[in-house]
């Protein structure tokens, strides 16, 4: 696979991307941000297109609440997804509506089999609607349920092997969630079908201390990704091989160069990698 690394795609970086060189491998975009009809948003998007292949990355399916999947958001997905074609498209294993209320946020679910039914049901019916596999994410979490009875890696391996979509593996969140519940983050990274995983997300953290007064760890996407991660994530290549990696920053966003000296550390990363690959072969 293609040492691709790419970025998040912020309204301050699109002109240096559209003028400069490609500083990157490829742009990832909020799907529900561009839900519209037309403007200059996605007149941009589609002049970037023509330069770097696009990542679509939904927050909003809610795939693993209660209610049916809203048609409406699915039939928007599908528009965007005819007219920028992008490489991936990826979901959250999260929750983020109930009762017809939306909230701004992506919350845990308990790893059990009624979960499971549901969750393999509606990403069969992405999947159906949108004609094309999705990648399903892990989440970075801060509790977890007593009622669960499985491992977050099986729960995910387990979704995959029943619905064919892939595997979105966040080594960041792996992290956060590994400290935040004292577990290996390894575990989950372990657990994932290697051949499932399309694409992987760097992101920083910030770091508190719970009531008492264990290390919590935030998963705020406002700064660096952290040394600890980025040893995972070597860790994650020499297991995977190389994977299409995405610096995520949504909060304190730097300069251009500086999210593509992220993307080029695992880039390099991935080259270093392959080549070692290559020439044990």
């Amino acid at each position: 696979m293609d040492a691709l690394a790419g970025i998040g795609l912020k309204d301050e970086h699109a002109l240096p991307l559209l003028e400069g060189a490609a500083a990157v491998d490829f742009l990832e975009i909020h799907a529900e941000n561009y839900f519209v009809a037309g403007g200059p948003r996605l007149r941009r998007l589609e002049r970037l297109r023509e330069r770097l292949p696009l990542s679509l990355h939904g927050v909003g399916l809610s795939i693993g609440g209660e209610a049916p999947l809203d048609e409406a958001h699915l039939d928007a997905l599908a528009a965007l997804l005819q007219r920028f074609e992008p490489r991936w498209f990826s979901e959250h294993l999260a929750w983020s509506s109930h009762g017809g209320t939306w909230l701004n946020d992506l919350l845990p679910l308990p790893y059990d089999d009624t979960t499971l039914a549901r969750v393999c049901e509606h990403i069969d019916r992405v999947q159906t609607r949108l004609r094309r596999p999705m990648l399903l994410e892990n989440p970075s979490s801060y509790v977890a349920f007593e009622s669960s009875t499985w491992d977050e890696g099986a729960f995910i391996a387990e979704v995959v092997r029943r619905t064919g979509c892939g595997a979105l593996l966040d080594v960041n969140n792996a992290y956060v969630s590994g400290v935040n519940h004292g577990r290996d983050p390894w575990a989950l990274i372990e657990a994932l079908p290697a051949g499932a995983i399309g694409e992987i997300h760097l992101a920083g953290f910030a770091e508190d201390r719970d009531a008492a007064g264990d290390r919590l760890l935030i998963d705020h996407h406002g700064a660096p990704v952290d040394a600890a991660v980025w040893a995972l994530y070597q860790r994650t290549l020499e297991r995977l091989g190389p994977r299409p990696t995405l610096i995520e920053r949504d909060n304190e966003v730097p300069a251009l160069p500086v999210l593509a000296a992220e993307a080029a550390h695992a880039r390099a990363a991935m080259r270093a990698l392959g080549a070692a690959l290559r020439e044990a072969a």
